[in-house]
């Protein structure tokens, strides 16, 4: 049950930003006991694969800070984003999916079942999130767009950070998550009837 939960708080982290979970993960894995990955998504521990992922967070933490360009970017994100949840949900819950060398045995054998769990679980934060941020440009002028972006970093690293040190209370982060989308739709509804 642990691992599930710890899959779902990785896959909603990666629906905000991709590459945080898979990174945290990476150098849990590499540097501390905290997190020890199954054989097959070992590579998430590679130097290589930990540079490159630093890099395209850098890229993806510029980008999205910027108005306009962060609309583009969650275009482009909505293939990296769920693709990253299935990753960080598959290696989160320990299933050992990667080696495939039989792709008949690999969904006769429900393997695939927790990697597309991650893709729908991110890829429907990361259309709310999608969904919304054009919206508070519009209403700000764009000066929303740093400051949510910012929070949708420290929440994908608080997910990163509960899921694999207290996966308990992503139980809690699911609801709080719903409220606060929730409430951050009535307010943008409301600021535009007022400006109508």
């Amino acid at each position: 049950m642990l691992e599930l939960l710890t899959g779902a708080g990785l896959a909603m982290a990666a629906g905000l930003n991709a590459y945080i979970p898979l990174l945290a993960l990476g150098l849990a894995a590499r540097f501390l006991d905290v997190v020890s990955l199954p054989s097959a998504w070992a590579w998430l521990e590679n130097e290589w694969v930990l540079g490159t992922l630093g890099v395209l967070l850098l890229i993806e933490f510029v980008a999205d800070k910027i108005p306009a360009v962060d609309t583009v970017n969650d275009w482009i994100q909505t293939l990296v984003r769920p693709t990253a949840g299935g990753l960080a949900f598959g290696s989160g819950s320990t299933v050992e999916t990667l080696a495939v060398s039989d792709p008949a045995e690999f969904f006769s054998s429900n393997a695939w079942v927790p990697i597309a769990t991650g893709v729908v679980i991110a890829l429907i934060v990361h259309l709310a999130k999608m969904s919304t941020r054009p919206l508070l440009n519009m209403a700000t002028a764009g000066v929303a767009a740093p400051v949510v972006s910012v929070v949708e970093d420290v929440a994908s690293i608080a997910l990163t950070a509960l899921a694999v040190i207290v996966p308990v209370l992503i139980v809690l982060a699911i609801p709080v998550g719903i409220v606060g989308f929730v409430v951050l739709v009535r307010r943008l509804a409301r600021r535009r009837a007022l400006a109508t």
